[in-house]
């Protein structure tokens, strides 16, 4: 029951990882996503969930009960001692909601299985604009995409760049992307997401975090940006979702779009 290609009634598939990083990265269903998680990193390298917005189900979150998957080891996740005893957020990269649809059995089993460690990364505590804007994106997707019955297709994990700050045997991302697709008229249209929450400070100053000690994180930044950028940046393949950008590309062409409310979207 993971993630379908075909949900869209036409093909969007999720982005795949290159042959060089297939042997390090182990593909994981669950109900109505996936999620491809590189071993070494101990983070997800994509996911995908289907978005049924005219069937979601409106469940409590319950008590944020995160559990490691217990179909492989668990030194491949980066499990609960990455966030005792700090500051750190799990932060769902499958939106909790955007799965738990259909049946109410169905909807509970998607609920539960959203907390699951591969499903999560670190993420800066606390709350600003740009985060709430972040984390509603799906939402204003499926608003403009009603008019074919509410469905999205959406991708998002961290960017898993090199110079990531190393934290507990992992590194924790700087950056995370996303991209929401959906049928539009019988073609795939798509939009593509970066946020960023490097520390807002001058980087001449700034130092290396200590061993063991938590990198400081700054307020997310939203941007919209061309799927191609997130292609090149993720080292993923996704030529459909990057053929199919609604991003114009003269505005393209002029650099990263900064969204600081949904009415800045260009879909």
């Amino acid at each position: 029951m993971g993630f379908d290609a075909r949900f869209l009634e036409l093909d969007a598939a999720m982005p795949r990882v290159s042959e060089a990083d297939a042997a390090a990265s182990v593909e994981l269903d669950y109900v109505h996503f996936s999620v491809v998680l590189d071993t070494a990193r101990r983070l997800a390298r994509v996911t995908g969930v289907n978005v049924d917005g005219a069937s979601l189900v409106e469940l409590d979150r319950g008590g944020d009960d995160w559990q490691l998957d217990e179909r492989i080891p668990a030194d491949w996740q980066a499990g609960p001692a990455i966030y005792a005893r700090n500051d750190l957020d799990r932060g769902h990269l499958v939106r909790r909601r955007d799965p738990v649809w259909g049946s109410p059995e169905v909807a509970a089993r998607a609920n539960a299985e959203t907390f699951r460690y591969p499903n999560a990364a670190p993420q800066a505590s606390g709350f600003n604009q740009s985060k709430e804007l972040w984390l509603g994106l799906e939402d204003h997707v499926l608003a403009h995409a009603s008019v074919n019955r509410s469905r999205l297709s959406v991708f998002t994990a961290p960017i898993l760049a090199a110079g990531d700050p190393a934290y507990r045997g992992i590194r924790v991302p700087l950056r995370y992307w996303k991209v929401a697709a959906w049928n539009s008229g019988g073609e795939l249209a798509a939009a593509g997401f970066v946020v960023d929450q490097a520390p807002l400070v001058d980087t001449s100053e700034a130092r290396a975090p200590l061993p063991g000690e938590v990198p400081d994180l700054g307020p997310f930044r939203t941007f919209q940006v061309p799927v191609a950028d997130v292609a090149a940046l993720t080292k993923l393949e996704m030529p459909e979702l990057v053929g199919a950008d609604r991003l114009p590309k003269t505005i393209a062409a002029a650099g990263w779009r900064r969204l600081e409310t949904s009415a800045d979207l260009l879909l």
